[in-house]
């Protein structure tokens, strides 16, 4: 084996029938794998175009919170939890919201806030919660507690703590 190994004759022929082989290993398995993996990127694409048009059309501003740059000096929990709980129809009834002042620690500025949900459904603190965080992202929920109301069996009152870092 170590003398064949040595000859000129034996890569000549190794190497020709690699180059052979290697188109062929191209056309039978990459090309047909690469054009499933394309066909499939493109039915997520398409998919995912419908949900984001979807998404618009619920939610149009959603694009003006995005582009914002001074979005950050206009904070105000009042307004935040108001276009939240509209965007989720819940009434003003059923939330009480408690703020205080801006707080300097470390240098960086934050301000706290208590909000009190009233007999809302887990879908609907589920999407509160994600509405108001998707269009403020400095805004953290640091709190949350959950106390279930007797008698109902999907009506809680939630209890959040939130932060908003200036």
């Amino acid at each position: 084996m170590k003398d064949m190994l040595k000859k000129p004759m034996f890569w000549y022929i190794a190497i020709s029938a690699a180059s052979a082989l290697w188109p062929a290993l191209i056309w039978g398995v990459y090309l047909p794998g690469a054009k499933k993996g394309w066909q499939s990127d493109r039915t997520y694409y398409e998919k995912s175009q419908q949900t984001i048009q979807e998404l618009l059309s619920m939610d149009p501003e959603r694009l003006d919170y995005a582009d914002a740059k001074g979005a950050a000096g206009e904070f105000d929990y009042a307004t935040a939890v108001q276009g939240a709980a509209d965007f989720c129809r819940i009434p003003a009834t059923s939330y009480d919201l408690t703020s205080s002042a801006i707080i300097t620690s470390g240098g960086q500025k934050n301000k706290g806030a208590k909000l009190l949900l009233k007999e809302v459904d887990i879908a609907k603190f589920a999407k509160f919660l994600s509405t108001i965080q998707v269009r403020w992202p400095n805004l953290q929920c640091t709190k949350v507690t959950l106390k279930k109301n007797k008698g109902a069996p999907d009506l809680w009152d939630v209890d959040l703590t939130f932060k908003y870092y200036y």
